[in-house]
This record gives C-alpha cells, sequence and structure tokens, in this order.
C-alpha cells in the first residue's frame, strides 16, 4: 500500500465568484438521484456527498442533502468552500448530516473518510482549459470505490446545465440538460457547456459536430412541436440514436429534457 501523503497546509485552488441561487442545481440533483442511487443504496456505511465550491449561500448543500435523503437515508453531505467567510456564513445551516468545512480540490473530510459522491458545479468554469485533467485526477482520486464525481456549468437559475459524469477511472458521460420551454435550439446549451468542452465548439470537434447533428435532429422533428417541446425532444434524441450517437440513457430521461452521450464520442481530440 502507498504511504498516505499528507494533506496540504492550504487549501487548493481558487475563490469562485460565489454565485447561487435556491434550486439552481435541481435537474444535475435529479440525474445524480436516479443515475448514483442505487451506488448510494448499496453503501455500506452512511455515504458521504461533497458539495464542492457551494458559493456565497448554503442553498446547494441543503437542498442536496434533502435530495440524497430520498434516495438513501443517512447520506452526510459535506459543503467544501475555499472561501472561509463562506464557511463561516454557511455554520448556522448545519443539523444532522449536514456539515461545512473550509477547504479545495483536496477534499477534507474527518478521517479517513472518501466521498461517495462529489458535485463541482461552476467552479472549474474560471480556470484554464489546460487545468481540468489535473482537477479531474485529484478529485477522482479522492473517492470511494464506485464514487462519483459530476463536474458542470449551469445558468443562474438552473434553466440549462451541461454535465461531465466520471468515476475513479476518469469520465464517463456527458449530460445536456434543459427546461425545454426556454430552448430555441438544443446548441442553445454550447454556452453552458464544462471548461473541458466549451473551447472545443469548432468544425472539426466532436462536441461540436454533436451539437450541429442536434439542431438537425430538432429541425427535423418539427411537426412535433405542437404537441409540446417535449415530444419533440424525445424524438430528437431517437434520431441521434439511429445515426450512432451513443446515448447512455433513453425515453425516461428525455421526458425529463435530459440527453447523456458516451464521454468517449465528444472527447476532445488531441
Amino acid at each position: 500500500m502507498p504511504a498516505r501523503v499528507p494533506p496540504p497546509s492550504r487549501p487548493i485552488g481558487s475563490a469562485t465568484r460565489g454565485t447561487t441561487n435556491p434550486n439552481r442545481l435541481r435537474r444535475m440533483d435529479r440525474w445524480i438521484a436516479t443515475a448514483h442511487g442505487a451506488a448510494l443504496r448499496r453503501a455500506g456505511e452512511p455515504p458521504v456527498a461533497v458539495d464542492l465550491g457551494y458559493g456565497a449561500a448554503p442553498w446547494t448543500a441543503v437542498e442536496l442533502l434533502d435530495r440524497l435523503r430520498t434516495v438513501r437515508g443517512g447520506t452526510r453531505v459535506v459543503g467544501v468552500e475555499i472561501d472561509p467567510g463562506r464557511v463561516a456564513a454557511a455554520r448556522p445551516y448545519e443539523r444532522e448530516g449536514l456539515t461545512f468545512a473550509h477547504g479545495g480540490f483536496e477534499v477534507p473530510l474527518p478521517g479517513e473518510a472518501r466521498p461517495a459522491l462529489i458535485r463541482a458545479a461552476n467552479v472549474l468554469r474560471q480556470y484554464e482549459e489546460c487545468e481540468v485533467a489535473a482537477v479531474w485526477r485529484r478529485l477522482c482520486a479522492r473517492l470511494a470505490p464506485g464514487g462519483l464525481l459530476v463536474e458542470g456549468t449551469c445558468d443562474e437559475i438552473g434553466r440549462r446545465h451541461v454535465w461531465v459524469a466520471l468515476g475513479p477511472a476518469g469520465p464517463r458521460t456527458v449530460t445536456f440538460a434543459a427546461r425545454l420551454g426556454s430552448l430555441e435550439r438544443p446548441s442553445d446549451l454550447a454556452e453552458r457547456l464544462p471548461k473541458a468542452l466549451i473551447h472545443r465548439n469548432v468544425p472539426g470537434e466532436p462536441v461540436h459536430t454533436f451539437l450541429r447533428d442536434f439542431d438537425r435532429a430538432w429541425a427535423a422533428a418539427a411537426p412535433y412541436a405542437p404537441l409540446s417541446a417535449r415530444q419533440r425532444w424525445i424524438r430528437s434524441a431517437q434520431t441521434l440514436r439511429a445515426a450512432g450517437w451513443p446515448l447512455a440513457d433513453g425515453p425516461r430521461r428525455w421526458r425529463q429534457g435530459e440527453v447523456t452521450v458516451r464521454w468517449e464520442a465528444l472527447a476532445p481530440r488531441g
């Protein structure tokens, strides 16, 4: 067994803008509860989830606890923030199962605890693309066996969201999620691509090709619009799958305004 590396004396990373709103991460949380719920239920000890970089107010950590406990009672949530002032402001919201800690990408937890889930929303947007892979590796190394890292970006009120799901071995999927009534076309989600992909939305890159095909499928599904935006989205997803895009979900998730694609289909070239 390799020697345990002592934690760094200072938190790793930089403070975010801190922007947050209640219910902002509902789409991501809903997906996590479905995609990772079985793993949380299988955990022998009550699992620990980390809300990394929760911002100037603790709403997202409070909501994460409530949502995860619908799939696994006893789940604990630790909100981690690099700004000590934000940690102090969050402390009055602590309760059974919910605590707040000062830290960064080292993900400080008591004792030898390793999280079953790390959620990092709107954290890496301020970093350079070349820094993302190292952060992903560091966070994935902190996960418990079978754990999940979810990293992505959304708008201020959570209508549009794109995230990458990673396991201890690396990235697995990319999920596009939206309040469908807010979209003119699927490529409107391009502005919410995570840092690893947002600068790759250019001709010749897989994510650009995917969004182009998604827009074409959406246009071809226009006859379904009178039924609902949901029906148009479902038909578009069916067209993408028929065209060979490796979608990792199906109609049940598409009805929620989601489409999840295997990472290898969208991974940046080079």
